[in-house]
Parts: structure tokens; C-alpha cells; sequence
């Protein structure tokens, strides 16, 4: 049996287990692996891939957006109303066969959305080039999974094709420390209360060839977490859920939609890429839920620049400084804040958060 019909089987398996306290040994190793077997057929797709013929996506500007759905949603038109991108657009399937990417200019930042073929059911499984187009959206700064009134309820099908390759929507990496050691065994230690039991993370560690470590979970976790934490190509990328051709539907019957969708626990966002509707709404929770900061700098005895630097939230002064020039860091003495600091001009130094709209004046050497 080769790997994929192994993979097949353990997913069958799995899918038939069903889970009570008596299964969960069982099935926390069966998604072990199901986990690890993805990782080798992953690492030999990627061995054979030949040079020059695989399917990528370059993450220039400020932030990297991409676009994910079934074919015909309107992605293409979508894109094309964000952006100066002429993608073409079609009423019928995979009308998209490349990645086309255009460049939203919001706030002063430079923001690339990505356009990529549509998914299809079993692409994280090799269908229609699939994986390989799944794999490259593990780049993207923000997913945007883009649905109709006509295929919304398939939002687990989308779901659970990018989880198949590493990628987890709107998630934190969960606060679990695994420390690899020479001898000693498995040590597990825990502020939280442990729901598994700590045989169960031992077999799933071994399962990974990890036979001592010291563990150290801070969070509340189930299985799937232990398991990312045990992996290495886990992603953890922000998706806002989109709702298109609204033109096309009743409002009752939107409204329907959006109450089936929040109780899965999604919140969407209703458009018409068409019609232009909804799209400067968009457009700004695509600015907050990257979480882009605008800095401007500002010259001893000059106003402010009004044109801002784009940075990330949590950014320092330190990060602006090395947006700057590399030089920077080195030669730097200290910086003004106007706006987040205490007082106007607050002298600071390298480590200084900023925030949303700062006013930075730098000193250098």
C-alpha cells in the first residue's frame, strides 16, 4: 500500500471512529498519523516538483492578500474592483487558471490581493493541481474566502481543504512548549487543567519520533492543537468570509443566510463585486484585520510627511528604523512620539511600541 492509499484508509478510519472518553486514545492517534503521513507526502511532492513548473505567489507591498473559493464566485470581478488588476471574467468554470494579483492602494498602504483558480472538492488532496495552489496560499497575510447565496453551506468543504494543508483560519497558536532532550523520557507539565490524557500526548509525541521532551502547555487545548504544536508547517493567517452577488438574491433571504452563518460562527461580510456594493466597507475591515499601522515621520522643525509608513501592530521603533534603512538601528540616538506618548515629543528609544498614527521624528549619530 502506497502512502496516499495508507492516508485514504486512516481517514476512513477516523471518519467511521466515533468519539466518546473510550475513543479518544484512538483517535488522537489516528489524527497523528493521518498528520504525519501528510507531512512525507507533502516533502516528497515538493522533492519532485520540477524546477521552474510549480505554483507560487510573491508577496510584494505592504501585506499579501488572497483570494479562495469555489470557481465562479466572482473572485476575478472582485479582484478587479479592489484593484487596478484586469483579471479575466467569465460565467463559467475556472476561468482563472494562474494566480493574478493587483495592488489595492488604501490608507497610504500598498496592499496586494491575489486571485488564484478556484478550489475544488479533494484539492488538498491533489485534484486539479490543488495542493500545490493550496500550499502557496500559506504566504497570504489575510484570506478572503469568497461565497455565493448558492454555495455557502460548503464553507467545511473550504474549511477543511486548507486546514488538510497546515492552514488555520482566524486561530492563535496555543502556548505549548516542547523542549527536545538526549535521555529522561516524556515530562508533561500544565498550568491548566489537562481534558487528555497524558498517555495520549506521549503515544502522539512517539508517533512523531519524539521520545524526550519536556512539555509545557499554558492554554486550555484539545488534540488538533497538541498535534499543530508537535508539527512545523502550521500557519496561522487572519480570513474574513464574504458573501457575494447579493444583487441576485431577496434581502429576507440574505438576511436568512447571514443568521446560518454567524451561528456556525462566522461573520460575514454581504457584497456585490459587481454592483460595487459593500466594497469600501470591505476595503477597511481588509486594513483593520491586517492590523496596519500608519506612521509618519517628521523632520526636526518640519511638519509631519503625508504620506505614512505602513507597519504592523506590535511594531517598535525599532521595526520603522529598519523599514527606513538598515543603517538606521545603528546610527539611531533616540525618537520623538507625537500622538501615543505621554506627552508631545515623549523622548524614546528603540523598544517604543507605536500605534495606529503616530508622529515619529528620529535621531541619528
Amino acid at each position: 500500500m502506497g502512502r496516499e492509499e495508507e492516508l485514504k484508509a486512516l481517514e476512513e478510519e477516523l471518519r467511521k471512529t466515533k468519539y466518546n472518553k473510550r475513543t479518544e486514545h484512538a483517535i488522537g492517534l489516528l489524527k497523528a498519523k493521518i498528520a504525519n503521513l501528510r507531512e512525507k507526502i507533502d516533502l516528497e511532492r515538493q522533492k519532485s516538483k520540477r524546477k521552474g513548473k510549480g505554483f507560487s505567489i510573491k508577496k510584494t507591498g505592504d501585506a499579501t492578500v488572497v483570494l479562495v473559493g469555489f470557481p465562479s464566485v466572482g473572485k476575478s470581478t472582485l479582484l478587479n474592483v479592489l484593484t487596478n488588476a484586469k483579471s479575466k471574467i467569465g460565467s463559467y468554470d475556472f476561468t482563472t487558471i494562474n494566480s493574478i494579483p493587483g495592488i489595492m492602494n488604501y490608507e497610504g498602504a500598498k496592499i496586494r490581493i491575489v486571485d488564484i483558480p478556484g478550489i475544488i472538492i479533494g484539492a488538498a488532496s491533489g485534484s486539479g493541481r490543488g495542493r500545490e495552489v493550496l500550499s502557496a496560499v500559506r504566504v497570504a497575510d489575510l484570506i478572503i474566502i469568497v461565497l455565493t447565496p448558492e454555495n455557502y453551506k460548503k464553507i467545511g468543504v473550504i474549511i477543511d481543504e486548507l486546514e488538510k494543508v497546515g492552514i488555520r483560519l482566524n486561530k492563535r497558536r496555543k502556548d505549548i512548549k516542547i523542549k527536545k532532550k538526549p535521555f529522561g523520557g516524556i515530562t508533561i507539565a500544565t498550568t491548566k487543567k489537562l481534558n487528555i490524557d497524558e498517555q495520549t500526548l506521549k503515544d502522539i509525541l512517539k508517533e512523531f519520533k519524539i521520545i524526550n521532551a519536556d512539555i509545557l502547555i499554558r492554554d486550555d487545548i484539545t488534540i488538533e492543537d497538541f498535534i499543530d504544536a508537535v508539527r512545523k508547517n502550521i500557519v496561522y493567517i487572519p480570513a474574513i468570509f464574504l458573501i457575494n452577488k447579493i444583487d441576485k438574491i431577496r434581502k429576507e433571504n440574505l438576511e436568512k443566510i447571514k443568521k446560518e452563518m454567524e451561528e456556525k460562527g462566522y461573520k460575514t461580510i454581504e457584497i456585490s463585486a459587481e454592483k460595487g456594493t459593500n466594497i469600501d466597507r470591505l476595503k477597511a475591515e481588509i486594513f483593520k484585520k491586517l492590523k496596519l499601522m500608519r506612521i509618519y515621520l517628521k523632520e526636526v522643525n518640519k511638519k509631519a510627511d503625508d504620506k505614512p509608513m505602513i507597519l504592523r501592530e506590535g511594531n517598535t521603533v525599532k521595526d520603522l528604523c529598519e523599514k527606513i534603512h538598515k543603517d538606521f538601528v545603528t546610527k539611531f540616538r533616540f525618537a520623538r512620539v507625537w500622538g501615543s506618548s505621554k506627552f508631545p515629543g515623549e523622548k524614546v528609544g528603540l523598544n517604543y511600541k507605536l500605534k495606529d498614527k503616530d508622529i515619529v521624528q528620529i535621531h541619528l549619530r
